[in-house]
């Protein structure tokens, strides 16, 4: 259907296409039953206004200051240097930034664990800057945010980037994790591993609302019963400790492994296992520094994108505070092969039980 625009509805109405602008902008120049009767028309025709376009119209129209419009991109993370030094993070940022200049917008970094900032410093420090909307990004390891900085949802539009945020429950923009451990499971089974196990952070996956975990065992709803195994969730007890994942190891037998941490590979060469005769890796986060690994890109650019896409439209609606429905938008990752898992013919011929030495 083609899009209506401001001539179209001049021609109706009978009106010129800067006195229908205004009308539809509620100016005061116009009367109120010329300007009611305007917008009805247009509604009618199913005239919907150009965001970005009426947005860039009313910096240009506005007098009140001659700063550009700018978003604030708050680093959510313990680290000050998390949007250049941190593994997944920068892809968010650096996605968001090329949105941003291609919609005309500046933006402004602030570091929200600033030990030396106030909350109500931040709050006159975006002012300062004419920050219009923040992004929040850099949630990694919990998706609760400080109740200390409260008047930053509540005074300006937010989107957080990366996780889904409970208390307050703000809208978000991630990658489809459910999808992508899914997907994992069945590239794994398609190319002929018959027992795929998780090793993930239990943190992590609470972290995510178990959707991880979730689309793994979805992903293995064609394998017998047997073949079906539970995933590993201690992590960080067992970088202390190897012998909790050998054990695991040695008690299920998975021939192909899901994850998102390298360490794994130190661990199954400890065991004098080699990837992929002996077993295969699977990385749920694909990176371009590590090609060789096969695995899941998830695209986060595309995410930081999309949560700008997300914080223009609460802006252009001057939406502010916790939303009684947070949206999400949810980017598809996509399977990167590499070295790290077997040929399918190779992979199907392998089902041997693997010897692990003691």
């Amino acid at each position: 259907m083609p899009r209506v625009a401001l001539k179209d509805i001049a021609a109706q109405v009978g009106y010129s296409k800067n006195t229908v602008s205004l009308a539809l902008r509620g100016d005061p120049q116009i009367p109120e039953r010329t300007r009611k009767s305007i917008v009805k028309v247009a509604k009618e025709m199913g005239y919907e206004r150009n965001a970005v376009t009426s947005r860039l119209m009313a910096q240009l129209r506005s007098t009140k200051s001659r700063q550009p419009a700018r978003i604030g991109l708050i680093n959510a993370h313990s680290q000050a240097s998390a949007f250049t030094d941190h593994l997944t993070i920068p892809a968010y940022v650096d996605g968001a930034r090329r949105r941003a200049a291609h919609l005309g917008y500046e933006t402004v970094d602030f570091w929200l664990n600033n030990p030396e900032q106030t909350p109500a410093q931040l709050i006159r420090a975006l002012k300062a800057k004419n920050v219009q909307g923040v992004l929040l990004i850099g949630l990694m390891k919990q998706n609760r945010l400080p109740t200390r900085y409260q008047r930053l949802w509540e005074e300006f539009p937010c989107i957080v980037t990366g996780v889904r945020t409970h208390d307050p429950a703000l809208s978000f923009a991630c990658v489809d994790h459910h999808h992508l451990a899914m997907k994992a499971v069945r590239v794994a089974i398609e190319k002929g591993y018959q027992r795929p196990a998780l090793v993930l952070d239990d943190m992590i996956d609470e972290l995510v609302d178990h959707r991880f975990s979730a689309g793994h065992l979805r992903g293995q709803e064609k394998l017998d019963a047997k073949n079906r195994i539970p995933g590993f969730y201690a992590i960080d007890e067992a970088r202390l400790d190897s012998r909790l994942f050998v054990r695991w190891f040695k008690k299920h037998r998975p021939d192909v492994l899901i994850t998102l941490y390298n360490v794994v590979f130190d661990w199954l060469k400890e065991m004098k296992l080699k990837v992929p005769k002996d077993v295969g890796v699977i990385q749920l986060e694909w990176r371009a520094a590590e090609p060789h690994i096969a695995g899941m890109d998830q695209h986060n650019d595309v995410t930081g994108a999309n949560a700008f896409d997300m914080l223009v439209s609460l802006i252009h609606g001057q939406e502010i505070g916790a939303p009684a429905f947070p949206r999400a938008t949810l980017a598809t990752g996509t399977w990167v092969d590499g070295k790290t898992i077997k040929k399918p013919r190779a992979a199907r011929a392998s089902r041997r039980r693997v010897t692990v030495n003691s």
